[in-house]
């Protein structure tokens, strides 16, 4: 059984989801407003990009840019915005540290992720996080503003780019006996951070854990992958097309 699986109606929640959205897309469901929006990329250009996109749309309104993970989410906790769009691999707090804590505070901001991974796990481990949408910063500027009107009503929202059959069952690549399933979130988190280059102390940093605790992870999850080294784990992320560079 898959780690998409093993979480009781996840999977057809999602789906569910999607396909009510498709049902209902063309009735206006909701009140007219100006909708709040954050925009967390470490690249200048890339924000700009995409608050000039927001500026196109009369009911969107961008109230904060930053580079950071910490800024992005004292941003949320004060602001509130309606929607926060964050990088995945923001730096100095990882992305989904950030929905974690947002959604332990019960805080009704919408969140949407941007990556340049698209493999199953992360897609999925981003969604179990509780963020609202997932999107490719490969994908057309289109889908970031059918991902917001998506969320709004109350929908989740998947990068069409993204093959859902495939990432909500299990495939040749990913099989039952696939020992990247066995890793908990955390673990991954970390596995996903090593083969980035990013080191065990800015982990833990990126990650709210102590070193020790990096340590412990990184320890378990070599074991359950029977790799024992990161040039280890380097290889195989890039066999797997786990890596950002993929």
């Amino acid at each position: 059984m898959g780690f998409a699986e093993r979480i009781p109606g996840f999977a057809e929640r999602i789906l569910a989801s999607l396909s009510e959205y498709r049902k209902t897309s063309m009735v206006p469901i909701r009140e007219p407003k100006t909708y709040s929006i954050l925009l967390a990329d470490d690249l200048t250009l890339v924000r700009e990009g995409l608050a000039a996109l927001c500026q196109t749309q009369p009911h969107l309104r961008v109230v904060g840019q930053c580079s950071e993970g910490a800024q992005a989410l004292r941003i949320i906790e004060t602001q509130k915005p309606d929607i926060a769009v964050l990088d995945l691999g923001l730096t100095d707090l990882f992305a989904l540290e950030i929905v974690r804590r947002v959604r332990e505070q019960k805080l009704p901001t919408r969140i949407v992720v941007l990556s340049t991974r698209r493999d199953r796990k992360t897609v999925v481990e981003a969604l179990r996080a509780g963020v609202n949408a997932f999107l490719l910063k490969s994908g057309p500027s289109n889908q970031l503003l059918e991902a917001f009107d998506q969320i709004l009503d109350g929908g989740i929202y998947v990068s069409p780019l993204l093959e859902l059959d495939k990432i909500f069952t299990s495939s040749h690549k990913a099989g039952p006996e696939d020992p990247l399933e066995s890793l908990s979130a955390r673990e991954y988190q970390v596995f996903s951070l090593l083969v980035e280059g990013v080191r065990a102390k800015e982990i833990a940093a990126r990650l709210e854990l102590s070193p020790k605790t990096v340590d412990t992870y990184r320890a378990s999850l070599m074991r359950k992958l029977d790799i024992h080294d990161v040039a280890g784990l380097v290889k195989f992320a890039i066999q797997r097309d786990l890596t950002s560079a993929s």
